[in-house]
């Protein structure tokens, strides 16, 4: 079976230049954790996740070593949230990710996700996004084919 068999084309994706707000809004609006950035050609340059999105709001670890974490002002961090949300996407993706060609075997489009980390992936062609699929696409593409839908 194929990445091309289960992935979800036609997806959600946003523009270098788009507001984290908005891409914030579209997540919360489709239930999703991640949205490919896309030129206006369809050409793949990064990809923005909710952990993209929350990392800049956050002290760096190293921060947590040389300081008490009881000292934190945790609520005026949050603030810093509507600093974030008035970026740009570029300034919080991220760049050149990964990608599969549709043609991936999905168990190898698994074992990538597995060994990243990964919840989902793009799906390009000649550089081209022409899909996302999910560990879940996945998971349910093989259990179906095997016990029916």
């Amino acid at each position: 079976m194929q990445v091309s068999e289960v992935m979800s084309s036609g997806v959600l994706s946003a523009a270098p230049g788009d507001s984290v707000r908005s891409v914030v809004i579209h997540m919360l609006s489709r239930h999703c954790g991640a949205i490919p950035v896309i030129e206006p050609d369809r050409t793949l340059v990064g990809i923005v996740s909710v952990r993209d999105i929350m990392l800049p709001m956050y002290p760096k670890l190293g921060d947590y070593i040389h300081d008490n974490v009881g000292t934190r002002d945790f609520l005026a961090m949050e603030q810093g949230y509507d600093a974030v949300l008035a970026m740009r996407v570029d300034a919080v993706m991220t760049r050149n990710p990964l990608a599969l060609a549709p043609e991936t075997p999905v168990l190898e489009a698994a074992s990538w996700m597995g060994v990243k980390n990964f919840r989902r992936m793009p799906v390009t062609r000649d550089g081209k996004l022409v899909g996302m699929v999910s560990i879940g696409d996945i998971n349910r593409g093989l259990f179906f084919a095997r016990v029916g839908s």
